[in-house]
């Protein structure tokens, strides 16, 4: 017994078989251009969230800082006068947010935010022996920091314990001073306070700089040493959308008075090169999709000049143009549909190559790329789509031809 199937789709094969060197080079070039799409949407999307990992792994999404000193002039200086005064900026000296546990309760209570951490940080000298070295310390509870910043996973050396007299330091301070776990160092802050600190760690932040100059204590001892008297110097803030940030950063600003720099703000650089990827990746992706709809059309405005005569016998018996119209249709939508099925499974092969071929001195992918199922979903619905939509004006035309002029030649 015979499957019943639509008169169209009987048409279509047909036609796409008869045509069949025709049919395989136009999937093979819809299998190209998907397979392009899908792997250089994936690397980028691995790269772009491996950037973002990398810069946000180490900073809050939001920082809260006091306002900035500032002088005015008694009176206004007109031009051409003598000034009787020159008006200086004013050293900026380390200061605390106003009332911070209750801004910071107020930012807690935004559905978009998930974390506030208090940090007191400032400037202090560390010495060893004759040795010193700048520094900058940061008093935080490590219970709300580390969900911010996961110190645990970038330690080399000892715990993140920190109690009134620990100190956590990067690799690069402890190689210059001959540091290691359990040893002792004298840190003097620029209030002219010191105290004898134990290392109980020792962290890579992944910056030079950064493992230079970066120190965590607790909070409470901070605040004694840095004369922030239960003050706090900024507080950190995540988001649950970090492309957000920015938005997010700006409600804050106008509920509580506070300045409020988004990452993307404190970023600019590397957030316009994160844009520019995306944009290049649009970019490709249109003009590759558009070099597959010019491929698929100019197949079926051949097809249509070819069987003008078969599609003038099917008009002369009964066949409607509604019909017609949809039978090339369908051409399209099988062209794009099998052709993005090969090229998925291309995209997806050169994927598989590339994390495992494409790796760095220490062994680990050179861009972490996955093999997400939306991707491919996409891909297959936009190529069928594009071939529908290519199919369009070959379609109109064979709908339109007459069948007596079509027969006759």
């Amino acid at each position: 017994m015979k499957t019943w199937q639509p008169f169209e789709w009987i048409v279509a094969s047909r036609l796409l078989r008869d045509g069949r060197w025709q049919t395989v080079f136009i999937i093979g070039g819809v299998a190209i251009g998907v397979a392009v799409i899908v792997f250089m949407s994936a690397l980028l999307s691995g790269l772009q969230a491996n950037f973002i990992r990398r810069v946000l792994t180490a900073q809050a999404h939001i920082q809260l800082l006091p306002p900035k000193d500032v002088v005015r002039p008694l009176r206004p200086i007109v031009a051409g006068e003598v000034s009787a005064a020159t008006v200086q900026a004013p050293l900026q000296r380390l200061k605390s947010i106003d009332q911070w546990q209750a801004v910071a309760a107020q930012i807690r209570a935004m559905p978009e935010v998930v974390t506030v951490s208090p940090t007191a940080a400032g400037s202090a000298l560390v010495v060893r022996g004759e040795a010193s070295r700048a520094i900058t310390i940061a008093g935080i509870e490590p219970a709300l920091y580390f969900r911010i910043v996961s110190l645990a996973d970038k330690l080399v050396q000892g715990s993140t314990r920190l109690n009134a007299s620990d100190i956590l330091i990067g690799t690069e301070l402890a190689s210059d001073l001959g540091l290691a776990v359990g040893d002792k160092l004298r840190v003097t802050a620029s209030t002219g306070a010191d105290m004898v600190f134990t290392v109980s760690g020792v962290f890579d932040l992944g910056n030079k700089g950064a493992n230079q100059r970066t120190t965590y204590v607790a909070l409470h001892t901070a605040q004694s040493l840095l004369g922030l008297q239960g003050g706090v110097s900024s507080l950190d803030v995540t988001v649950r959308d970090i492309y957000a940030a920015d938005t997010v950063a700006h409600r804050i600003t106008a509920r509580t008075g506070v300045q409020a720099d988004s990452w993307i703000q404190t970023n600019a650089q590397f957030f316009s090169a994160v844009q520019a990827q995306v944009s290049a990746n649009t970019a490709i992706r249109f003009f590759v999709g558009l070099s597959v709809a010019f491929g698929i059309a100019s197949v079926l405005f051949v097809s249509v000049v070819q069987r003008s005569r078969e599609i003038g016998i099917l008009r002369a018996m009964g066949v409607t143009r509604q019909r017609i119209l949809r039978l090339f249709l369908l051409q399209g939508g099988l062209l794009g549909l099998a052709g993005s099925m090969a090229g998925s499974a291309v995209g997806a092969l050169a994927l598989v190559l590339w994390r495992e071929l494409a790796r760095g001195p220490d062994g680990l992918p050179l861009v972490p790329v996955t093999l997400e199922l939306p991707l491919f979903v996409i891909a297959l619905a936009l190529a069928t789509v594009t071939g529908v939509l290519a199919a369009m004006a070959p379609a109109l035309r064979a709908a339109r031809l007459d069948p007596v002029v079509a027969i006759r030649g």
